[in-house]
Parts: C-alpha cells; structure tokens; sequence
C-alpha cells in the first residue's frame, strides 16, 4: 500500500519586493497508514505551512509532495482537489461549518461534492454523528451548538468519506481543557479504529507527548522528536 503522504526535500520561500524569507527547507517527511504524527514549533516556525504543503493547498518552492502515491505538483487544481476529497480530511481550530446548514448536512458536504445521492450521504452523515455523540443534534444549525459540539461536527465532517489521513491543525486550541480532551480522545479513537493517519499540528505539548510520535520545526527544518524531551509546560513552544 502507497505510503499516505510523503515529502521529499520540501521547502517554501515567501518573498515581498526585494525581501525573501526562507520558512521551510528540505522537509523529509513520510506518513504511513494510521500514523499519529504531533508537529510542535515556535509561532511562525512554518507548521500551518507545512499542513497546507503535504495538502496541495499552496505548492512548495522546491520538492515534492504525494498524497496517496500521486505526485501533488504534477496534477491540475481540479485533480488536486479530487485528491483531497478522496484522501484527506481537515480540521482547523475554528470548525469552519457552513451556518445555513444543519450538522447533518454539514456533514454530509463531502460526499455531496463527490456526487453521491443525497440519500446515500444523509445516510453515512447520520451514522457518522452517532459515532461522534450527536445523533440528536443532527437537525442543529451551528450556532445552537456548544463550541465542543461544532469541533466534534468538524471532525465527523473530516471523516465521513473515510479519509487516509486527517490533518489537524490547532483542533483543540479553541476549546477548553475538558472538551479538548474529549475532541482529542475521539481524534484517538477513530484513528484505532478506521486506520485513519492523522497529522496533528499543536502548541500543547502535553497533547503532542501522548501522541507518540513527535515532529518538532525550528530554523525550518522539521527533525522527530523524543516526546519525553518536551517542556513540560502547555503553550506555545
């Protein structure tokens, strides 16, 4: 089976005018099948930059990027974006819902874009709330939620079509410490037990140390990490 995502001698400049500033450089990176990988790194350092590199979301200055054995840089936006729809999910500190809609058919916007019946996608979004906690909220718009029951609707939303991989970046960083914990807890769970990878981007060293396997950017270059090493310390890094 193709290796998730891998980056090979990564890098990204952003340049302004005349000024160049060199955010990444040569990034080695392999996320296999149901790897946890927690990333940590000074604000700034290039995590957020980093997840929207191994999404095809912005493209690297040098190297590459495959997702699920295709070659980011070699495909169109439109095949890009049939890439994401199929292999990955997203999870962002905010939860991004659409406010118009119900949970339920927040949920079920992945499978809408991939052309399945709209029978076919309620069905799988109703299944996929019960996992998470909210069968009874599915009628719910996102205002009527609590900030914890918007991630979990986020979370169900990024993995409804059964991702390879799900990139996280910050997902409890808005959240107090119980419902973060919670959100966490469920991100464990259904990375047991769908085989989904997830690639969790954290200031909360405490949550990057019970990930497992850490990821530390600095200088920009990313090197894995011993979690025991971490400051003990939640925050930024």
């Amino acid at each position: 089976m193709n290796d998730v995502i891998r980056a090979e001698a990564v890098a990204k400049t952003f340049t302004e005018d005349v000024l160049s500033v060199d955010v990444l450089r040569r990034i080695d990176l392999v996320v296999k099948p149901a790897d946890m990988l927690a990333i940590v790194g000074a604000s700034g350092a290039g995590k957020s930059t980093l997840l929207h590199l191994l999404a095809g979301l912005d493209r690297p200055s040098a190297g590459k990027v495959f997702v699920d054995g295709l070659d980011m840089g070699e495909l169109n936006e439109a095949q890009r974006g049939r890439v994401r729809n199929r292999a990955l999910g997203f999870v962002y500190q905010f939860h991004h819902l659409l406010h118009e809609f119900t949970a339920l058919e927040n949920v079920a916007m992945p499978l809408l874009i991939r052309r399945e019946s709209p029978r076919a996608a309620s069905l799988r979004a109703r299944e996929m709330l019960k996992r998470v906690g909210l069968a009874d909220r599915a009628a719910h718009k996102p205002a009527e939620l609590s900030g914890g029951e918007r991630q979990r609707v986020a979370i169900a939303r990024a993995v409804v079509h059964e991702p390879r991989c799900v990139l996280a970046d910050e997902p409890t960083g808005n959240l107090d410490t119980r419902n973060a914990a919670d959100v966490f807890a469920l991100l464990r769970d259904l990375n047991a037990s769908l085989g989904t990878s997830l690639v969790l981007v954290t200031h909360d060293h405490a949550l990057a140390r019970s990930v497992g396997r850490v990821g530390v950017i600095a200088d920009g270059c990313l090197s894995l990490a011993d979690p025991a090493t971490l400051p003990r310390s939640e925050g930024p890094c």
